[in-house]
């Protein structure tokens, strides 16, 4: 577990350094889905599977990366049974606003274990801040990779619903669900990343969305430690399991249904404030 732990946040940091390397020659382009794709995409991809690749040719790895034209052969349930450890990196989360030169984009590295959410690190370069989780317990750390790190343990959150509060969802309002509540507001961010991490260490109660793996693979194992959940917005199921059903096969790897990331007490009041069209 050491070694792959040391092998992730050290992914994190050099990806970072490289998302700002190259911020100012970004050579942003659309993808076909009219998604946005950047320099710093297509070198982070690169890094991550140069990287990985010793643990990949053991075949007890596999690294499921947005920018990889193979991804859609690991959408099995056969081929995830018979493979321990399930890598996934969204090399920019937050694309757009990286390529707007907004600060809250960041990398994602998730390690999935024997189907169930393991170590996971996500990297804001520009603000600096790293969330981590090391398989026991998961931090937030200011100034990360520099002299004068702090770091602080994420405990569990359970905010009380009030007129402060912002609940934090996808830019899919309007066309799948509209928020109506007298009291939590709530916020469009247009990146996954912040969607998880910032509820973690109370920044938000909660979150909506519904994206693909490498989205919140990285955030998976760093919310569960903050006693926040993703619940299926309209059964309450509980999502701690890698499951081939779970996912469309297109667009590929992404969830075919709406999650609320919350606390156990907050999903049924957050749950009332949505309705779906």
């Amino acid at each position: 577990m050491a070694d792959h732990f040391k092998l992730l946040l050290s992914l994190a940091r050099d990806a970072g350094r490289a998302a700002l390397r190259l911020a100012d020659d970004m050579h942003a382009e659309l993808k076909p889905d009219a998604s946005v794709i950047t320099a710093a995409d297509r070198a982070i991809s690169r890094m991550a599977h140069e990287r990985l690749k010793p643990l990949i040719a053991t075949g007890q790895h596999v690294l499921i990366d947005e920018e990889d034209p193979r991804k859609a052969a690991y959408l099995d349930e056969g081929f995830l049974a018979r493979t321990p450890y399930v890598w996934s990196i969204d090399p920019i989360d937050g694309t757009r606003v990286y390529a707007n030169h907004m600060p809250h984009y960041g990398v994602s590295i998730g390690l999935i274990k024997d189907r169930r959410p393991y170590l996971g690190a996500v990297y804001f370069p520009s603000l600096r801040e790293l969330f981590y989780c090391d398989g026991t317990d998961a931090f937030l750390v200011e100034n990360a990779f520099s002299w004068n790190e702090k770091r602080t343990r994420i405990r569990p959150v359970d905010e009380e619903l009030t007129s402060r509060s912002v609940f934090i969802i996808s830019d899919e309002l309007g066309k799948y669900f509209t928020w109506s509540s007298p009291d939590c507001r709530y916020m469009v961010l247009s990146s996954a990343i912040t969607e998880y991490c910032w509820p973690a260490v109370g920044r938000g109660c909660g979150s909506l969305s519904r994206v693909h793996l490498w989205d919140f693979a990285g955030s998976w194992p760093i919310i569960e430690k903050a006693g926040l959940k993703f619940r299926n917005a309209r059964t309450g199921q509980v999502l701690d399991r890698l499951e081939a059903d779970l996912f469309q096969t297109s667009p590929v790897w992404k969830l075919k249904e709406h999650y609320i990331l919350s606390s156990e007490n907050n999903y049924l009041p957050l749950r009332d404030r949505i309705t779906f069209l």
